[in-house]
């Protein structure tokens, strides 16, 4: 059996194989809620064959999307529209995820293929992005956030337990928080964007306290049965990688004595100078960096699609799981092509539900 087709379990979560759908956002909700188009992009990934799915960037506060069609769970309604999202997956055999989090100083921006950039204020969908310094992004994301005071975090963490809450009570088996990407979690974590002089400022465990009151406040309401992750930035490529890599060890070595059980190992995305070297798996040697340092199980993403290297991520201990995005936006049943290329035996029925197997199988 090839290492990528391997049930994986952690706490009371079984996964049918090492596969995730990485969280995607799709900027397709109307006052953050679930739609035609989410229940049917979802149910067909699930039935793709992925043994995770990862329902994406979901805010948890209106000012927290990145943009006016981000997904929200703010409210009651929000998660009823999700209920049958969360179902569907579950029903066709993939264990239901969900990110959520808050954008900090990248919020209230266009959708990607409308500019990708900030609205100006005053506008349509447009509100008054919040960070922990009134220090703007730069580029495309011109805007200046508004500082957010000691009444704001706490109030940005209780939001944050009210949507793990209302996860937790929809069934959502596996939970994410998103402290990458240079939204708010990675705004308090980095330099570039946290210049306060007060207790969330300066030194590294100051920048970290925002992260890690956070994962502690929801590891409280979230059920120890049900895996709790974090997808966290831990490089920046910005010529100070040795530091935060550190800093963010010594972080994640806290958050796993406070009950965090996975983490997604990523990239800071906190500054528009970085040079990020793109290329096939290049996170996959600082994932197995993290894990061996932290002792956490994990994945990473980025540039991983074909299905030899995406196995021998996992037979060289590099990720306990691999993460993909786009090759499953190209092609929902990659698993079972994976399956195929890698000698799965009846991969049809190994990785797709019936209607599809039984086809796919007679007929070959």
């Amino acid at each position: 059996m090839p290492h990528l087709f391997e049930p994986y379990t952690l706490q009371g979560a079984t996964l049918r194989n090492r596969i995730v759908v990485s969280p995607m956002c799709q900027y397709m909700a109307q006052d953050g809620l679930v739609n035609d188009w989410h229940r049917a992009h979802y149910a067909s990934l699930a039935r793709g064959g992925a043994g995770l799915v990862i329902v994406e960037a979901t805010a948890v506060s209106p000012e927290g999307r990145i943009t006016w069609g981000d997904l929200g769970l703010w409210n009651d309604a929000q998660a009823a529209a999700l209920q049958p999202v969360v179902d569907s997956i579950r029903q066709a055999g993939a264990v239901p995820g969900i990110q959520i989090g808050h954008a900090g100083r990248k919020a209230s921006a266009n959708r990607p293929w409308e500019g990708d950039d900030h609205l100006p204020e005053g506008v349509p969908n447009s509100w008054t992005p919040i960070a922990p310094s009134p220090l703007a992004f730069g580029g495309d994301l011109p805007r200046v956030p508004r500082e957010m005071s000691l009444e704001d975090i706490a109030r940005v963490q209780a939001d944050t337990v009210a949507a793990a809450v209302r996860a937790r009570e929809l069934g959502v088996g596996w939970l994410e928080l998103h402290m990458a990407h240079g939204y708010l979690a990675q705004n308090f974590f980095s330099p570039h964007s946290n210049q306060r002089t007060d207790a969330y400022g300066g030194s590294a465990a100051n920048r970290a306290r925002f992260l890690f009151e956070t994962l502690a406040a929801v590891r409280k309401v979230w059920p120890q049965d049900r895996p709790l992750a974090v997808r966290l930035g831990v490089v920046e490529f910005d010529g100070k990688d040795e530091a935060m890599l550190d800093e963010a060890i010594g972080l994640l070595q806290r958050m796993k004595r406070e009950g965090l059980d996975f983490v997604d190992v990523s990239i800071g995305f906190n500054t528009p100078k970085a040079r990020i070297p793109w290329g096939p798996n290049f996170m996959a040697g600082t994932a197995q960096q993290v894990r061996r340092a932290t002792g956490l199980p994990g994945t990473t993403s980025w540039y991983i699609s074909k299905p030899d290297e995406a196995d021998a991520l996992v037979r060289e201990d590099k990720v306990d799981l691999v993460t993909l995005g786009r090759p499953l936006l190209a092609d929902p049943h990659w698993p079972y092509r994976a399956a195929k290329e890698l000698g799965v035996e009846n991969a049809a029925w190994a990785t797709l539900p019936a209607p599809y197997a039984h086809w796919l199988a007679r007929y070959r």
